[in-house]
């Protein structure tokens, strides 16, 4: 009977225990992972001005990181966090306007039952659904407690690793199990897919809703700023898109009477939004690396029930890492099988 080798057995026991105590810390960090994902994400979208602000202008590491610190909080969180507190404000204005569209929908399809006999808007609740669109919001909007501790991780892990890069990156090198070669392909490869989907996703989406918001200006349509960020988070959602924030405009556009606002609006949501969309990844992506469709709508998936609103852009990008590594993976431990064909040649 072969025993195993006293080599081979204390691996093992140090994988066990390294398996081990990483669970227990993943664990343990998992509702704060939206921070570690956000410090990770501004520093590659900082790390070039920090090393511009330190070796060209000569400024100390730490004034130029509190420097950046702050700009990247006016910029980014202060917008995302009044979009947050203007939907979370709002939620009783979305439920009620939920309501109204679906009452609408099931007036309609009273009409359209009563000439050919069906019996259709009986089965939908209108109750059960705005009390699931109001869960759902409060769910998105969320989570304040935790995430004012994930944005205190965020900016803590930021300063250290804007202050002590070259130390971030010999800490990597060190730790990561992984030749250097690969090291640096998961280095690139991140930067492009963090910058794809931190810069790209929300700015195609903000600029959308600002065309959408032009038309519910001109049109008349009550409170505009609700349903520009209503158009916006949609667009950040694949295969659902500024619908989400068109379509129930239009709806209760024609149930107010107003016909032909609400038909310029159906028009201008598909031509001009609806063509938008196109035109500014195309522009974007000319700079920024392309995110697979199908990428995106898993990691809102997954995004969301995980980091609330965020989620939205955290949940690409995790996604996106997830098939980096397999990629990795493949790469540093696959074999290579030759086709029939070679084998033949």
């Amino acid at each position: 009977m072969q025993t195993l080798k006293p080599n081979l057995l204390r691996q093992f026991f140090i994988i066990f225990l390294i398996i081990l105590f990483g669970w227990l810390i993943f664990k343990e960090m998992a509702t704060y992972l939206s921070g570690i994902l956000g410090a990770i994400t501004l520093f590659v979208l900082l790390r070039k001005w920090q090393g511009h602000l330190v070796k060209k202008r000569k400024w100390n590491s730490s004034v130029s990181a509190c420097i950046l610190m702050a700009g990247s909080f006016l910029v980014i969180l202060v917008p995302i966090a009044g979009l947050v507190l203007m939907l979370t404000s709002k939620i009783s204005k979305a439920v009620e306007n939920s309501g109204k569209v679906i009452n609408i929908v099931k007036t309609e399809m009273a009409d359209i039952e009563s000439r050919f006999g069906l019996d259709i808007a009986s089965s939908i609740d209108t109750s059960s659904v705005t009390d699931w669109i109001s869960s759902n919001l409060q769910g998105l909007a969320g989570g304040t407690f935790n995430v004012f501790i994930a944005i205190g991780l965020m900016y803590f892990m930021l300063y250290y690793m804007l202050t002590n890069r070259r130390t971030f990156r010999e800490s990597m090198l060190e730790y990561i199990p992984l030749s250097e070669k690969n090291l640096k392909l998961i280095g690139k490869d991140s930067q492009e897919l963090v910058k794809s989907n931190a810069i790209g996703i929300p700015l195609v989406a903000l600029l959308q809703g600002l065309v959408a918001l032009i038309g519910f200006l001109i049109l008349g349509v009550e409170d505009p700023f609700f349903w520009f960020a209503i158009v916006t988070v949609g667009s950040m959602i694949p295969f659902v898109g500024t619908a989400l924030g068109i379509v129930p405009v239009c709806i209760i556009l024609y149930a107010a009477g107003d016909i032909w606002q609400a038909i310029v609006m159906v028009i201008y949501g598909t031509v001009v939004v609806g063509s938008t969309d196109n035109l500014f990844r195309l522009v974007i992506q000319k700079r920024l690396a392309d995110v697979h469709p199908l990428i995106t709508i898993i990691g809102v998936i997954v995004g969301v029930p995980l980091f609330g609103f965020i989620g939205l852009i955290f949940g690409p990008i995790v996604v996106s890492i997830f098939l980096l590594i397999v990629k990795i993976y493949k790469q540093e431990y696959g074999k290579e099988v030759p086709s029939k064909q070679e084998g033949v040649l």
